[in-house]
C-alpha cells in the first residue's frame, strides 16, 4: 500500500504543480482578455438571476443552475480541503486560494458561456459542457471522446469516494459512527434521489444549497466576532506567509501556491469544467449571462465558504504545518489527511462539544449534494458518449455503479481517495484549460455581442448566425424558447 501512494502521490505531483501555474495563468489570461468581466458584469447579476420563470419543459432556471454548480462546487474541498491546504503550505495558502478564486472566475465566465454555445437537446432536456464544446467548438471529436470518458470515469468512480470518506470521517468523529454504517446511509440516500432524474436533483440542490452555505458561513463569523482582536494578527500571518516574508512559513512560500492553487481548483473546479454540464441545462436568452452567474458561483465557493473555513483554522491555531524534512511545526492534531478535523477541532474553541457535531453536519450536507450533482455530470458524460436508445440503460448501470463506490469511498483509506480523486480532477483540467485557450475567440464574440446589447438598453438575446459561430445548433431562431422570447419582447417594449 505504502508503495502505491508514493506512486500516486508522484503522479500527482508532476500534474498538479506545474498545473497550478496552468491554472493561474488562464484565469489571468481570461480576466485581461474578457476585460475583468468576472468583476466589470458582476451587477447585471440580480437581473439574471431573477429570470427564474421563464424555462420551458426539459430546461432550468438561471438560478436552479446557478444551485447545481454550487452543489457540487460546494463539498468538502471547503472544510477538509481548506484544511489540508493550510496544513501542508502554511497559512499562505488561503492567500493564493483567494487568489485563483477571483482570476478563476474569468475561467468560469468563459467554460460555462461555450457550454451554454454549444449545448444540444438529449431526451427532451438540454446537454452540454466539456465534450461538447471540444466536437462542436474545435472540431476535435477524437478528443471530445476523451474528455467525455474522463468526466465519466472521474465523477462516476473517482470523484464521489472523496466526498463519501469525508461524511464517514466527520461522523465517526462527532458521532463515533462506524465507517461502514454511514457509507450505507449515504449510498441509500443517494440511490433515492437520482432514481428520481433531473428535476428531482435540481429540486434538492435548489433548496439545499443555499441553506447550508449561509448557515456555515454564519456561524464562520461567530467564530471571528468572538476572536475580533486577532483579525489584524491573522490577516498580517496570511499574507506574510503567502510571500515567504513570514520567519516560520517563509520556506515553504512554493508549496502556498501549489497547495492554494490545487484545493482552490479542488474546490471551485474553475478550469476543470464540472460546472459546465449545469450551466448547459439554463434557459437563458444570451450564453454569457450564464457565464455570469456561474463566475459568481466561484466566488461563493472560494471566497466566502473556502475563506470562512480557512480564517477559522488560522485564528484558532487548529493546524499542523508540515515541513518538507516532514516535521509539524505545531502539535494540535497530529496528519495531513485529516482535514476535518482540523475545521472541527476550529469550532471546538468556541463551541464546546458543538463544533464537531456541526461540522459533521455540514459536511454532510455540502458532501451529499456534491455527489448528487456528480451524477448529473456523469450523465451528460453519457449522454455525449452513448446514443439516446442505449443512454437509459447507461444511465442505470452509472447509478449503480456510483451507489457502490460512494459506499467503497467511506470505508477505504484517506490518502488513497484523495490522491486518486486528484490525479482525476488533474487530468481533466489540464486537457480542458488547454482547450480553453484555443476556444478564446469564440469566447470574445460572444461577450463583445452581449456587451454591445446591453449597451443599447437591450436585454441581450443570441444569434449565433450573426456572429458567424458554427456549431450552436440548440440556438435556432426560427423557434425560439421561452426566455429568448421574452427577451425580444422586453427589447420590442424598449424600441417603442
Amino acid at each position: 500500500m505504502e508503495d502505491l501512494l508514493t506512486v500516486i502521490g508522484d503522479i500527482n505531483t508532476n500534474i498538479w504543480n506545474p498545473m497550478a501555474y496552468m491554472a493561474l495563468g488562464l484565469g489571468l489570461f481570461y480576466t485581461v482578455w474578457t476585460g475583468a468581466v468576472q468583476i466589470r458584469r458582476l451587477p447585471d447579476l440580480v437581473r439574471i438571476l431573477r429570470e427564474k420563470s421563464t424555462s420551458d419543459d426539459g430546461e432550468i432556471s438561471s438560478f436552479q443552475a446557478l444551485a447545481l454548480t454550487l452543489s457540487s462546487r460546494v463539498g468538502v474541498g471547503n472544510i477538509a480541503g481548506v484544511a489540508t491546504a493550510i496544513a501542508v503550505g502554511g497559512p499562505g495558502a488561503l492567500f493564493w486560494m483567494v487568489v485563483m478564486a477571483l482570476l478563476g472566475g474569468a475561467t468560469a465566465f468563459a467554460e460555462s458561456t461555450l457550454a451554454q454555445v454549444y449545448k444540444r437537446r438529449v431526451r427532451g432536456e438540454y446537454r452540454g459542457g466539456i465534450p461538447y464544446y471540444i466536437e462542436r467548438g474545435l472540431g476535435q471529436k477524437w478528443l471530445a471522446v476523451v474528455s467525455a470518458a474522463a468526466t465519466l470515469l472521474l465523477y462516476s468512480v473517482l470523484a464521489p469516494g472523496v466526498q463519501s470518506f469525508n461524511i464517514a470521517n466527520s461522523f465517526e468523529v462527532a458521532f463515533n459512527a462506524p465507517t461502514w454504517i454511514s457509507g450505507l446511509v449515504v449510498a441509500g440516500l443517494f440511490a433515492v434521489i437520482v432514481i428520481g432524474g433531473t428535476k428531482r436533483i435540481v429540486n434538492v440542490a435548489d433548496k439545499v444549497v443555499p441553506f447550508m452555505a449561509a448557515g456555515y458561513i454564519l456561524l464562520a463569523i461567530v467564530v471571528i466576532v468572538v476572536n475580533i482582536g486577532e483579525v489584524p494578527a491573522v490577516f498580517a500571518l496570511i499574507l506574510t506567509s503567502a510571500f515567504g516574508t513570514n520567519e516560520i512559513f517563509g520556506g515553504i512560500v512554493g508549496a502556498a501556491i501549489a497547495w492554494g492553487v490545487r484545493r482552490a481548483v479542488f474546490s471551485n473546479v474553475a478550469g476543470v469544467g464540472e460546472g459546465t454540464y449545469a450551466s448547459a441545462a439554463a434557459s437563458v436568452s444570451h450564453p454569457a449571462k450564464q457565464g455570469i452567474v456561474q463566475a459568481f458561483s466561484v466566488y461563493v465557493d472560494t471566497v466566502l465558504v473556502c475563506s470562512a473555513t480557512g480564517i477559522m483554522i488560522v485564528m484558532t491555531g487548529s493546524y499542523n504545518v508540515v515541513t518538507e524534512a516532514g516535521e509539524t511545526l505545531a502539535e494540535n492534531i497530529p496528519g495531513v489527511a485529516a482535514g476535518t478535523a482540523y475545521t472541527q477541532a476550529a469550532l471546538e474553541t468556541i463551541f464546546p462539544g458543538f463544533g464537531p457535531v456541526f461540522v459533521a453536519v455540514s459536511l454532510f450536507l455540502f458532501a451529499f449534494t456534491t455527489i448528487i450533482a456528480f451524477n448529473y455530470i456523469s450523465t451528460s458524460a453519457a449522454a455525449y458518449l452513448f446514443s439516446e436508445r442505449a443512454l437509459p440503460i447507461a444511465t442505470r448501470l452509472l447509478q449503480l455503479a456510483m451507489t457502490v463506490m460512494v459506499y467503497l469511498g467511506a470505508v477505504s483509506s484517506a490518502d488513497l481517495i484523495w490522491g486518486i480523486g486528484d490525479i482525476g480532477y488533474g487530468t481533466l483540467g489540464w486537457i480542458n484549460m488547454i482547450c480553453l485557450l484555443f476556444l478564446a475567440p469564440t469566447v470574445g464574440k460572444v461577450l463583445k455581442d452581449y456587451n454591445r446589447q446591453r449597451k443599447q438598453g437591450l436585454d441581450p438575446v443570441f444569434d449565433p448566425q450573426k456572429l458567424g459561430i458554427r456549431g450552436a445548433d440548440a440556438w435556432d431562431m426560427s423557434a425560439p424558447t421561452t426566455s429568448i422570447r421574452v427577451a425580444m419582447e422586453r427589447n420590442a417594449e424598449v424600441s417603442r
